[in-house]
């Protein structure tokens, strides 16, 4: 008797989807709203979330409908790699600023993939990276993050 799920890996992301997303509208029903043109703060999480749980309820039905490849072995150092880099940026971003942490993010998360190489054009690339969020962010759209953090005097 064949299985009634043909796609493990679709299920599962599609599981992952919709937990996250159902999470994200949770996490914003108490915040306000408010409309397209004047986001309150619930708009993005409640958007988002709702998006999530489309995309996540689509990867289910999927996964019943058409063959795919069962879940392999867990890749243990890119997962841990790529949380740290995550948890890294939260830890440095006050005390080091946004530039360090970005690239610290960038360098760490990287170093996952068994592909990547530092050399003068990741570098530049990092460089070039780094330089557009701080024009994007910090600049044009006025978040408030540190570009030098308290390591450094700010």
């Amino acid at each position: 008797m064949r299985p009634p799920i043909r796609s493990p890996k679709e299920f599962g992301a599609g599981l992952i989807h919709l937990t996250f997303g159902a999470a994200a509208v949770w996490i914003g029903r108490d915040y306000a709203f408010g409309t397209g043109a004047r986001m309150g703060p619930g708009f993005f999480p409640t958007v988002l979330g709702a998006a999530l749980v489309a995309i996540g309820l689509a990867a289910l039905v999927r996964s019943f409908m058409m063959p795919g490849e069962p879940i392999g072995r867990i890749a243990w150092k890119p997962l841990f790699l790529v949380v740290a880099a995550s948890l890294l940026f939260g830890f440095l971003l006050p005390r080091a600023g946004l530039a360090v942490a970005l690239a610290i993010l960038a360098l760490v998360s990287a170093a996952a993939s068994e592909k990547f190489r530092l050399d003068w054009r990741a570098a530049a690339g990092l460089a070039a990276l780094i330089a557009v969020c701080v024009l994007v962010f910090v600049k044009g759209l006025g978040v408030p993050l540190p570009l030098l953090g308290t390591w450094f005097g700010e």
